[in-house]
């Protein structure tokens, strides 16, 4: 029962990160407008994946294997996209990312190792998966999104 209780409140916190980054102005500068549109992918995936493992859709075997693709995917580009430290009101990075670099990239590669373990051919494993997924995003956000 804990285990679920984690599970739902990192589906949670992800289905509500994601849709903060949707709520967002649109950025002018095409460094910060990448990285961005990069983010607002990893939130969709986590929406699709969230909304499985908290029963709020339908378990569906390749959309569950699409949006793990593609989270590892955009993981997998966090640190190029960042690497340049452009600016834009609408972005919500914090200054930290360039200060901390070593370790913001070493927690991109938590969020893509955290997708990669995910067992996304069955609604368990959706489920178990997401609790380590969540976990990535939200030890990123907390510490280097405004």
């Amino acid at each position: 029962m804990k285990l679920f209780s984690r599970i739902l409140a990192s589906t949670a916190f992800v289905a509500l990160a994601s849709t903060a980054v949707f709520a967002e102005g649109e950025a002018q500068d095409p460094t910060v407008k990448a990285r961005m549109e990069l983010m607002k992918s990893v939130g969709a995936a986590a929406k699709t994946l969230g909304g499985m493992a908290g029963d709020k859709a339908p378990f569906d075997a390749a959309a569950a294997e699409a949006a793990k693709a593609a989270m590892i995917a955009a993981a997998a580009e966090i640190p190029a996209r960042f690497e340049p430290q452009a600016s834009d009101p609408a972005s919500e990075a914090k200054p930290e990312i360039w200060s901390n670099w070593e370790d913001f990239v070493a927690k991109g590669a938590a969020l893509k190792a955290a997708a990669e373990a995910m067992d996304a051919s069955t609604l368990e494993g959706v489920k178990a998966g997401m609790g380590a997924v969540g976990g990535t995003c939200k030890e990123c956000h907390t510490t280097y999104r405004m």
